[in-house]
């Protein structure tokens, strides 16, 4: 059975994410792990999601330390003093998602072969159940938040500009206006409350999700807009004219700022053009999509910085769980030095393109296996994750998702990207056949 995709174990509950596989994972991870640190995010699911991994965890010897509601790089910083690291989260999916996500001491959320482990675990039902009194312990812990925090105040310098922040009703309520404040900035709160229904705005932080707060970023004069995701691991940015900056934009204003000449920065296969062009001297080194397999090439290779354009920023001097929260911190520290309009404005640009196409999970390979033919023929190909192909004026990259069921297309041009990506388009819909 192969139970993780791209981040982690994610899927509708009840359906998808049970109490029953909660419950088997825990145990699976406790016949390895002797102390785990657990957290979740607002989700009205997530604490029984969370009870039953904590049974599994413990009916297998494991002690458990309970967080309770915080960020995923916070819970990732946390598990630096255990075993591992559980966060219960389905980052930026809708309301009736859930996932369980599982973290080493160093930030790395575990790589395939520690998840083929529990996948083998689960499959051959190889649980091991402690005698009464070896069964683990339950407690909590209470500084979580503040020993992030902290560590991000160690790391970042201070500001008095004014800041709009969009926390999507998500975990990122419980730290990041808080640390913004103890910069010194002035911040102006959106949809900071929890609420595990999302009820302002969808999770994911991409442009069509916020324009609240491009509106507000304007009206009121601020200096930037910062959003997150359910969890925020994500951290998105609209500017001081209220535009939004695309995450391959603020890839490369990371990536300058993080790297020198011949740095390494590793980024996934659905990144722009720019990245390459605005670092010409920088070894850009390309991965499947999702954050667990940018920050194994990142560390593989020891690289400077890595990142999505989907909002996710790893900085391997602090961790290599993405953190929102810190890179929230880090582009204050960037607009001090110029406006933010004014750094993308230095950024070549190429018209993109994203979209896609509903696709069940049991047609994607087949579906793949055709549009892998149709397109080989158009270009260089790589097939690290789907099928990107390189052609003299642009790229495109159809992707099946590894969190929903859906099949992506990437598409950027120097001249008609509209006519590249309807091209994909129309590819993978005549492939369904």
């Amino acid at each position: 059975m192969k139970l993780f995709g791209s981040s982690g174990v994610r899927g509708v509950v009840n359906r998808d994410v049970t109490v029953d596989l909660a419950l088997k994972v825990g145990m699976a991870l406790g016949r390895s792990k002797k102390s785990a640190v657990i957290g979740r995010d607002p989700r009205i699911t997530g604490e029984m999601i969370e009870h039953a991994l904590i049974s599994g965890l413990v009916s297998s010897g494991c002690d458990v330390v309970r967080a309770g509601i915080l960020t995923t790089p916070t819970l990732a910083y946390a598990s630096r003093g255990y075993d591992c690291g559980v966060m219960i989260t389905a980052s930026h999916n809708p309301a009736e998602y859930t996932g369980i996500k599982l973290w080493n001491p160093d930030g790395m959320a575990f790589d395939s072969k520690q998840q083929e482990e529990i996948e083998s675990i689960i499959d051959n039902g190889d649980f091991v159940a402690v005698k009464w009194d070896k069964v683990g312990s339950i407690t909590s812990c209470y500084n979580a938040v503040r020993d992030h925090t902290d560590m991000i105040l160690r790391n970042a310098g201070r500001s008095s500009m004014r800041v709009v922040l969009d926390c999507g009703c998500g975990a990122g309520g419980t730290i990041t206006p808080f640390l913004l404040r103890e910069m010194g900035c002035e911040v102006i709160t959106l949809n900071s409350q929890l609420d595990g229904h999302f009820p302002a705005r969808n999770p994911e932080p991409n442009e069509k999700n916020l324009g609240m707060l491009m509106k507000v970023v304007k009206e009121l004069d601020a200096s930037l807009g910062i959003a997150h995701d359910g969890d925020a691991d994500r951290m998105m940015v609209v500017d001081e004219k209220g535009s939004f900056v695309t995450g391959d934009e603020l890839l490369a204003i990371f990536a300058s700022r993080e790297c020198r000449s011949g740095s390494k920065i590793v980024v996934p296969v659905d990144t722009s053009m720019i990245v390459d062009d605005a670092l010409p001297d920088a070894r850009i080194i390309r991965t499947r999509v999702g954050d667990v397999y940018v920050a194994e090439e990142m560390k593989r290779q020891r690289a400077d910085f890595g990142g999505e354009p989907s909002g996710s920023w790893i900085f391997p001097r602090i961790s290599y769980c993405p953190d929102g929260i810190y890179a929230a911190a880090r582009i204050v520290d960037i607009v001090k030095e110029r406006p933010l309009s004014e750094l993308t404005g230095d950024l070549p640009c190429y018209p993109t393109l994203r979209g896609t196409i509903a696709c069940d999970d049991p047609l994607k390979e087949k579906i793949m296996g055709a549009v892998k033919q149709k397109l080989g023929p158009m270009g260089n190909v790589s097939d690290i994750d789907g099928i990107r192909v390189e052609m003299d004026d642009g790229w495109v990259l159809v992707r099946p998702s590894g969190t929903e069921p859906r099949i992506r297309i990437t598409a950027q041009a120097r001249e008609n990207v509209e006519g590249l990506y309807e091209m994909a388009e129309t590819l993978v819909k005549e492939s369904f056949g």
